[in-house]
């Protein structure tokens, strides 16, 4: 029975043993295999504004081949790194991103991603949904493995340009054409007034 229990007690201690091996390896594996680029990934989808509400907020469609961009700046805000990657079907991205440029380490939190074109004409506005327009700055890691880094941001949005808000509304293009009135109105009476002033001048000198 003693002899029994030994053998547990011995095997319970090599177990033990090669498990703390395992980890201690793996932890070397983490500071060794660091990583070359840094994965920025997430979506881009298509909200179509002449649909109901409901369908507009969660019936949005991924769109294939929409680029996007992510550019990283140095503590002086200077350009030091500019990439951009095209969606797959299900409007998916993955940019990467060098590690290193000109043996200098790119700070991923000097970095954006925005949105740049989508080749869908019937959705090719950009919105601010998830800040796509205005771009999103990396801040933390969505993923950490051995070897790879990877952020995520959005889901962006492009939408239909019908959905996009004109410069000039309804109202504004209602008063441009009063204004436009009011000004040839005023030319006509200046006008007006000067070939009255004009045959007046010419009455008085007998013409």
């Amino acid at each position: 029975m003693a002899g029994a229990q030994a053998f547990v007690a011995i095997a319970v201690a090599y177990i033990v043993i090669i498990m703390s091996l395992g980890s201690l390896r793996s932890a070397e594996g983490w500071k060794g295999e660091e990583p070359k680029f840094i994965h920025v990934g997430g979506k881009v989808m298509c909200q179509d504004c002449t649909q109901g509400w409901n369908q507009w907020t969660h019936g949005a469609e991924p769109i294939k081949g929409s680029k996007v961009a992510v550019t990283c700046m140095d503590a002086r805000k200077r350009v030091v790194y500019h990439v951009s990657d095209d969606t797959d079907e299900q409007g998916d991205f993955d940019v990467l991103v060098s590690k290193y440029v000109n043996g200098k380490e790119v700070n991923p939190e000097r970095c954006a991603v925005r949105l740049v074109s989508s080749p869908d004409q019937a959705c090719n506005v950009m919105t601010d949904f998830g800040n796509g327009r205005s771009g999103v700055k990396l801040y933390r890691p969505s993923h950490v493995y051995p070897g790879m880094v990877k952020y995520t941001v959005g889901p962006f949005f492009f939408t239909s340009p019908m959905c996009d808000e004109p410069e000039t509304t309804a109202e504004h293009a209602e008063w441009r054409w009063i204004l436009m009135w009011l000004v040839a109105i005023d030319v006509y009476g200046v006008l007006f007034c000067f070939e009255i002033d004009f045959r007046l001048l010419l009455s008085f000198f007998g013409g």
